[in-house]
């Protein structure tokens, strides 16, 4: 790698406290819960969601529901963690980044086509939001030389948010008892 000073003076690779902060969940269902409950132990400031609809007050795990326009204006770390469909196709675009702090951490463990690519690489490069992490992209996975790959501010993860052996377990039962109900007539347990 680069180990030249450009990249790596006294304060220029330093990273940011969560604990403080506002963190804001885009999509709360059962992964964007359970992000908040395993957060709950580093002294968030506060947390913000935005979500098909409001939640009742024991499913907002003390989360506050706000707007998408104020979940991107006040969040230091906004995590995504919405279905993919018409209406959140690439809702992460030029004019949301806009919007958001410049020292924004944009983190999405969700689907890849909820994020314009071309406008988050944009967004990084100029400054105009802190940094990024990515679990899921598109396409996956990226081909050699995608610009992506070379943003030094993004860290790409190879779509491995469920590659644990419980979960993985548990995934698979999931599917098993689907089949089974499927196969009787009755309600799916893990339907999506």
């Amino acid at each position: 790698g680069d180990w030249s000073t450009k990249h790596h003076s006294i304060l220029g690779n330093l990273g940011w406290r969560v604990s403080g902060s506002t963190v804001g969940i885009f999509g709360l269902g059962n992964i964007g819960k359970e992000v908040i409950k395993k957060l709950q132990g580093f002294n968030i400031k506060s947390f913000l969601y935005n979500s098909r609809s409001k939640k009742s007050k024991e499913e907002e795990l003390s989360a506050k529901f706000v707007s998408f326009d104020e979940l991107l204006r006040n969040s230091d770390f906004i995590i995504i963690t919405c279905s993919l469909n018409a209406d959140t196709k690439e809702i992460f675009n030029k004019d949301a980044f806009s919007k958001m702090k410049e020292n924004a951490i944009v983190i999405n463990v969700s689907r890849g086509g909820v994020i314009d690519q071309d406008a988050l690489i944009d967004a990084l490069k100029s400054g105009r939001i802190r940094a990024a992490g990515l679990d899921v992209m598109t396409p996956e996975p990226l081909p050699l030389g995608h610009p992506l790959l070379s943003t030094p501010n993004l860290t790409i993860l190879p779509h491995i948010g469920t590659a644990e052996l419980k979960t993985r377990t548990e995934m698979a039962m999931m599917c098993a008892n689907n089949i089974i109900a499927a196969l009787k007539d009755e309600k799916m347990p893990g339907e999506l």
